[in-house]
């Protein structure tokens, strides 16, 4: 049986395949075309989709489509395609739902999706128990702590709809001193609208915050202000999640790193899970896996593993694109010839784009388009942020480390294996690792196994076999506001427009 799921259509669409009772499948149609194009079938992604998993358009089965569409939308025609398949549509929340319930390990969870606002909806609260999930409440528009955070974004300076996730890294700096403000605003889950205007915040919000509203806010403001509003977002989420066992995220405020790590390390829940593909795009996973419970396989739990389920390329493909850029490169025929080059770059200090199987599914590069450095490198946070990402300094790399060892270093929750998570170092590697340390003591973990990426997890090993610690620094390999790259002519163009030393694409390596 052969399910499509389509989402995200009005933003950041995708396409996600499940074929024969596993996800086979999941791509953002920008990682492909490398533009957004809001309203369009993506068409790439379907494509992809199918070949990764050997079908075409005749062998699926079922077409689950997330919700909301565009106005007078000819995307069910487009869908004529599919000659055998039963289109589903699917609520834009239940999507959501579905994308975290059923691809977490739990048999009883209370699952929140939190967004800006789909389907007039801007959140839900759902109960899994057993084969069942039921909506428990919903929130509609405009009581949204998602629209909320993004007012606090553009009030301090930043992009909203973009850069969010700026403000949850700045709010580690700072103290949440205006906290009382938010609290009274969100009090009871909902929002005294008499602290909004249309596109900002009233008077009455600056008074209480002893703040002027014609003045700019300095940078100890800056984080204090960040810090109360992630303080008040994970208030929030606690309080509705109320008495759970286990609770799942999803919706864009999933990927807020803190938020996910203040409810591992509350002591309330047995299990926390979120989605990594928690935003517009993931509903193309939720979509097909809510059609699967409900037409398949009631019972089924999903995993998506490591969550590499784009494409990837063969030797002879890479190769190619490297000879018609006509670049000189190096070939690396086994792996241990390959791991041998990579841990020897790296030791000498080299910053090594790593571009090897099947590309991500969501925002995060989790070592299969990651760019790596060596934490004995005294200048690598300069490096990485200055000169390749052109990024604030306070957006901190991750620490990827194997596993079963990542206990010895760091505190990090099980999230860790998707980067989904906030860790803390362990006091004795604190110097060590201060080049990725957010605030005080906590630092971006990725835990790596065996099973979700052996290469990478080769890699870590060998790198710790060569210097004596098994963790690299890894941040996205992409230019600065661009998706990750896919293909090997994203890798070729993304190492040499930026300060990248060396590459490493499937089996060949690129010096500058």
């Amino acid at each position: 049986m052969n399910i499509l799921g389509i989402g995200g259509v009005l933003r950041d669409s995708a396409a996600a395949l499940i074929s024969n009772g596993r996800i086979a499948a999941a791509i953002e149609e920008t990682k492909l075309t490398r533009k957004a194009e809001p309203g369009r079938l993506p068409e790439a992604s379907i494509c992809a989709c199918l070949k990764l998993a050997g079908l075409s358009h005749h062998d699926v089965d079922y077409v689950a489509l997330a919700r909301p569409l565009p106005p007078g939308s000819a995307l069910p025609m487009a869908l004529r395609m599919f000659s055998k398949a039963r289109v589903v549509s699917v609520d834009h929340h239940a999507a959501h739902a579905a994308s975290a319930w059923l691809a977490s390990p739990f048999q009883d969870a209370v699952v929140i999706t939190l967004d800006r606002e789909g389907d007039l909806r801007c959140g839900a609260k759902w109960r899994g128990e057993g084969n069942r999930l039921t909506l428990d409440r919903e929130i509609l528009f405009p009581d949204s702590i998602g629209e909320l955070y993004g007012r606090v974004t553009e009030l301090l300076g930043f992009r909203s709809r973009s850069d969010e996730h700026l403000v949850q890294w700045l709010s580690a700096t700072g103290e949440p001193r205006y906290l009382g403000v938010f609290e009274e605003m969100t009090r009871g889950h909902n929002f005294d609208q008499s602290f909004l205007e249309h596109d900002g915040f009233s008077a009455k919000f600056f008074h209480r915050a002893d703040l002027s509203a014609d003045a700019e806010l300095n940078p100890r403001e800056r984080a204090d202000m960040a810090a109360s509003m992630q303080r008040a977002l994970e208030n929030y989420v606690i309080d509705l999640a109320g008495e759970a066992t286990n609770v799942c995220l999803a919706g864009g405020i999933a990927w807020n790193a803190l938020l996910v790590s203040r409810l591992e390390g509350s002591g309330k829940y047995q299990g926390v899970f979120a989605q990594p593909a928690a935003g517009n795009a993931g509903t193309a996973l939720g979509a097909a896996l809510h059609v699967y419970h409900d037409a398949i396989d009631p019972a089924a739990r999903l995993d998506g593993g490591g969550y590499g389920l784009g494409p990837d390329f063969s030797a002879a493909e890479i190769k190619q694109a490297l000879e018609n850029c006509k670049l000189r490169f190096r070939l690396l025929p086994i792996v241990p010839e390959l791991i041998g080059a990579a841990v020897s770059q790296l030791k000498d200090h080299r910053i090594v784009a790593w571009m090897q199987g099947r590309m991500e599914f969501g925002p995060r590069a989790l070592g299969h388009r990651s760019i790596l450095a060596s934490p004995e490198d005294p200048y690598s946070a300069e490096n990485l942020n200055t000169f390749i990402k052109h990024r604030e300094g306070f957006r901190k790399f991750a620490a990827s480390v194997p596993a079963e060892v990542a206990a010895e270093y760091f505190e990090a929750g099980p999230n860790a294996r998707h980067l989904a998570t906030v860790g803390r170092v362990k006091p004795q590697y604190k110097k060590r690792f201060e080049g990725a340390i957010l605030a005080s003591d906590l630092i971006r973990v990725h835990t790596v196994s065996k099973e979700d990426n052996p290469l990478y997890w080769q890699l870590l090993h060998a790198f710790g076999d060569a210097t004596g610690l098994p963790v690299l620094y890894n941040t996205s390999f992409n230019l600065f506001g661009e998706p990750l790259v896919c293909t090997p002519r994203d890798a070729v163009r993304s190492f040499y427009s930026s300060g990248i030393d060396a590459m490493i694409a499937g089996n060949f390596l690129l010096e500058k």
